[in-house]
């Protein structure tokens, strides 16, 4: 893996020299920051416990986010046979050759042959009674292949009404994109720590709730409920495990947030494979988040953040603690020269109470915003259609989902080799462009190739997560320190339409069977084009004020900016 170099050695300028030379500019508070977090440690044993305690809200809104492929999942099913089906038969059966049609391999699951005219209440099943020409609705009831419990076989949502287990995908998603932009807001007023324990807790309380739902109406309800509470612990926890190391790790800490996510949906599909009540499923999934409570006591809050609200006493006993669990030296020199560039940067800067406005923000960054917003929509339309759709692939759906998950480790770790090899910029677009072309290949060999077209698949489903650690890191780089939960869950929530509209897409199957590929691929050549606008990231310092922000596009070096950061 390559490495990152400190952020302080990419942006030091060379001193100049001779009549008329500047005076070497000050260093700015975050510049300062990141030198004591190099002193103390930049991933010491401090960072590494607080890592273990920020899995678990990485872990829950990986469950969460993407259980009602297993809770609302279609259950194989075909008509009741009231000439030939009786208490001990099953889904497949000798008679069914000449009582009900297939479609794409399988019984059909709505139709079934009628009886003929002439023998309308004759009770023997055999070929002469059903006439092939005439197919009729099921009207009997239902036989289902397995003993799968879901909201499909509990409240009888078949055929007519299968929109029902889609519409379950979309509420979620909707949950979250109302519940994404309150929690970063939130974050960014009340802190990081304090959403993290609000949300999880909230969470949990929705989830298990839930799965006593009585009817779908019900259930529905509890889910949009459950992602508008605990949709921002990924966000949040993925911002606070940055803030939380120095600028050499940076990259090795977002990797290890991703790679935990990762695996956390793969273990779910083996997990949903032995548990095959939903109920059952989504409390043993939600249960677990009641332990963020103790994060009360045990995690620390964002020293940036602390820094950007002007509660420097509680920063500086942060990084005194940081230094005792590292075992480090810290000057108290350093500490009180950290704070007062804190408190001229907090009186500089044009945020109203320490806070940009939305005009503010718009006004410097809109064009990037507008940017950025894009690419998300196109990231989690796909992400998370290549993971629905995966259920749809020849064996286990169970398996494949996992694989899906597993294909997530290897993307990581070469977005986190492309980032430091060719920067975030041109990373970003090769892996989009990448699983675009991958998209198109899968549609060109699946039905002379099914073995390779799955290949591909799982190969696209790859570069797709790659390109999505790469968005969200860039994301957390290009945004300022006192709006970058806000500007991240902001741009995040309207990529929610994305994922909103993921789970229809299979209603373009009915027209064209590799239409969502193709409609996949689009969007990605459309965002690997886009994101060569974006600015280069790689090895700066995290901007603090607009200004900074701003001066990314401009290649500003950083101690100009700082002087014109008021």
């Amino acid at each position: 893996m390559f490495k990152l170099q400190p952020t302080l050695e990419a942006v030091q300028e060379k001193s100049e020299t001779g009549p008329g030379a500047a005076n070497p500019p000050k260093a700015t508070e975050e510049s300062q920051l990141d030198a004591i977090i190099v002193e103390i440690g930049q991933f010491g044993r401090f960072q590494i416990f607080n890592y273990i305690l920020l899995c678990l809200p990485i872990i829950c809104n990986a469950f969460y986010s993407i259980s009602f492929v297993f809770t609302a999942g279609d259950v194989l099913h075909r008509c009741n046979i009231t000439q030939c089906d009786g208490l001990d038969t099953s889904y497949d059966e000798a008679f069914l050759n000449f009582t009900t049609p297939q479609r794409h391999g399988n019984w059909d699951q709505c139709q079934h042959f009628s009886v003929r005219s002439d023998l309308v209440g004759d009770s023997s099943c055999n070929a002469g009674s059903f006439d092939v020409d005439q197919r009729v609705n099921c009207d009997a009831g239902f036989k289902l292949r397995n003993e799968d419990k879901t909201i499909a076989s509990e409240f009888g949502i078949f055929c007519a009404d299968k929109w029902k287990l889609s519409m379950v995908g979309t509420v979620n998603n909707i949950g979250q994109f109302v519940g994404i932009p309150l929690g970063g807001y939130l974050a960014d007023r009340y802190g990081r720590k304090f959403i993290l324990v609000v949300a999880g807790i909230l969470s949990s309380f929705a989830g298990l709730a839930r799965s006593h739902a009585p009817e779908y109406y019900s259930f529905l309800s509890l889910e949009f409920l459950d992602m508008a509470v605990g949709s921002t612990l990924f966000p949040t926890a993925f911002l606070l495990a940055v803030e939380l190391v120095g600028p050499k790790h940076r990259v090795v800490a977002a990797t290890v947030i991703s790679l935990t996510y990762g695996l956390a949906e793969a273990f779910m599909g083996y997990l949903a494979n032995y548990l095959r009540d939903w109920r059952v499923f989504l409390r043993v999934l939600y249960a677990p988040a009641l332990l963020h409570l103790i994060f009360i006591c045990l995690l620390p809050e964002s020293v940036r953040w602390l820094l950007s609200q002007s509660k420097e006493l509680d920063a500086k006993s942060t990084l005194r603690r940081v230094a005792q669990v590292n075992r480090k030296e810290l000057s108290e020199q350093k500490l009180n020269d950290l704070i007062r560039s804190n408190r001229q940067l907090v009186a500089q800067s044009s945020a109203s109470g320490g806070h940009y406005s939305i005009r503010q923000i718009f006004q410097a960054l809109g064009c990037r915003t507008a940017l950025c917003c894009f690419a998300w929509f196109t990231h989690t339309l796909i992400a998370l259609g290549l993971s629905l759709n995966s259920t749809q692939l020849s064996g286990s759906k169970f398996e494949n989902f996992s694989m899906t998950g597993f294909m997530q480790l290897p993307g990581i770790l070469m977005a986190t080799t492309l980032m430091n090899w060719i920067g975030r910029r041109w990373a970003l677009s090769s892996c989009q462009f990448t699983c675009a072309a991958l998209l198109l290949a899968v549609a060109a060999t699946d039905e002379v190739y099914p073995l390779a077209s799955s290949i591909l698949y799982f190969l696209a489903k790859m570069t797709s997560t790659g390109s999505f650690m790469i968005l969200y890191f860039f994301t957390s780089e290009i945004f300022p320190t006192n709006c970058r939960n806000s500007m991240l869950s902001f741009c995040s929530s309207v990529g929610r339409f994305g994922s909103m509209l993921a789970p229809q897409t299979t209603l373009l199957i009915v027209h064209y069977q590799y239409a969502p590929h193709l409609l996949f691929a689009l969007f990605g050549f459309t965002c690997s084009g886009m994101s060569l606008f974006f600015p280069e990231t790689t090895n700066k310092v995290l901007p603090t004020t607009l200004a900074e922000a701003r001066a990314l596009d401009k290649s500003i070096p950083r101690g100009k900016v700082s002087k014109s950061a008021a």
